[in-house]
């Protein structure tokens, strides 16, 4: 016969947050972020705490999700019989606890819709593979403790003190939702590692693009010219822009409105996860109006019909044009120095022709505009100082400050 209480199917379903009693010491705890669990509180007979009272505690059940009300009810009995005959349930129940790995791998299923891309999910699970599952991954994951993470970073903190990090953040992330589904109880032991200190502080050297100096763009940019290929062309529209590889390679002629000389790169394709609007030069549309022609979805076409150039293109033709000590994103810098040493741009206008966010959140919470006009003047003198041989490097914008 089926066990009953206070709750039902569908109240477990539909109850907001808070700690919801079945009876018997049975509990549905559903967490401000809609995480539903169950919990059961007993008083193990004849035990006392530290405070010489009876022994009162609770233990997890597991995720509503996973354990439906009468198991949940079945399993509270259980404990509740064992607290009686002065057993406690912490030392002597059964429960199926998912082990480490089994938890990372549902975690990496669950938020593949979240990962920006493909690289970046599987950047995220191989870091864990890698790390962390040879270690710890077939341990249940209520039986991992700091000692246990400490395996894991101390190996690597300071050889690979980035990877470290980022794996310590994983960790953290795997064990959080394993409490939320009621496999764990108690501080995260990452978060109790980093409150302690228990690792070394590294100082972390800042890693730069190397970066063309501006003095030698406009002859740099001369020798593009003289090459058809298509890497030729996205990297000349790269220069020119200050954009980013992906957002340049990505980039698609639904997000081009010619009249108003302007690119609306979507929000799904930057890296702040924000729109973000670049004005368009005579010659940034020089460049892109003779690939028109082609008929593609993107404006730089790659080797296979309606796909874009590689990642690696323009980079492998700089190497090919023996351009030495320079990258793609470098060309990024290059810019902003102009723009700081040259232009002498304000540092909103600047900052905001690379999409960088500028100012704290409530900041930007008050300024709404982009800039656009004034970026747009930024982004015509650029263009007209890379492209044109015989332009003054220093005359001063002073349409900017306007």
């Amino acid at each position: 016969m089926a066990l009953t209480g206070k709750l039902t199917k569908n109240l477990v379903e539909n109850l907001g947050a808070g700690r919801h009693g079945d009876g018997g010491g049975l509990y549905l705890v559903v967490d401000p972020s809609g995480a539903r669990r169950w919990i059961v509180r007993v008083v193990v007979k004849g035990q006392k705490n530290r405070n010489g009272a009876p022994l009162r505690t609770d233990f997890g059940l597991g995720g509503a999700d996973v354990v439906t009300l009468n198991q949940a009810r079945e399993r509270a009995l259980e404990y509740r019989r064992m607290a009686k005959q002065g057993l406690n349930p912490r030392f002597n129940a059964r429960q199926e606890v998912p082990t480490f790995e089994e938890v990372a791998q549902q975690v990496h299923i669950d938020r593949m819709p979240t990962w920006k891309n493909a690289k970046h999910g599987q950047q995220w699970i191989n870091t864990l593979r890698d790390y962390a599952f040879p270690k710890i991954g077939r341990m249940p994951v209520d039986s991992i403790g700091q000692p246990e993470v400490m395996m894991c970073l101390a190996p690597i903190w300071t050889e690979k003190h980035e990877t470290a990090r980022r794996l310590a953040q994983r960790i953290k992330t795997v064990l959080d939702v394993a409490r939320s589904k009621g496999f764990r109880s108690g501080e995260n032991p990452v978060t109790a590692i980093k409150d302690a200190q228990a690792l070394p502080k590294v100082k972390a050297k800042p890693k730069h693009h190397k970066a063309m100096r501006w003095q030698d763009v406009p002859d740099f940019y001369a020798s593009l010219r003289g090459r058809n290929a298509m890497a030729a062309k996205a990297l000349m529209f790269t220069c020119l822009t200050g954009s980013r590889t992906g957002e340049v390679l990505g980039l698609r002629w639904a997000e081009i409105d010619v009249e108003a000389r302007l690119w609306t790169c979507p929000a799904e394709r930057m890296k702040t996860g924000e729109e973000h609007r670049v004005p368009l030069t005579n010659e940034m549309l020089g460049i892109m109006e003779p690939l028109r022609a082609l008929n593609s979805d993107y404006v730089f076409e790659g080797q296979k019909r309606n796909k874009p150039l590689s990642n690696m293109s323009m980079l492998m033709l700089l190497r090919r044009m023996n351009v030495a000590g320079v990258t793609v994103h470098g060309f990024r810098s290059t810019f902003r120095d102009w723009a700081s040493e040259v232009a002498n741009a304000p540092r909103e206008v600047a900052e905001l022709s690379l999409s960088h966010q500028v100012g704290s959140d409530v900041e930007r919470a008050y300024a709404r505009s982009d800039l656009l006009e004034k970026r747009r003047i930024l982004m015509d003198r650029w263009s007209r100082y890379v492209s044109e041989a015989n332009c003054d490097v220093i005359e001063l914008v002073h349409g900017i400050r306007e």
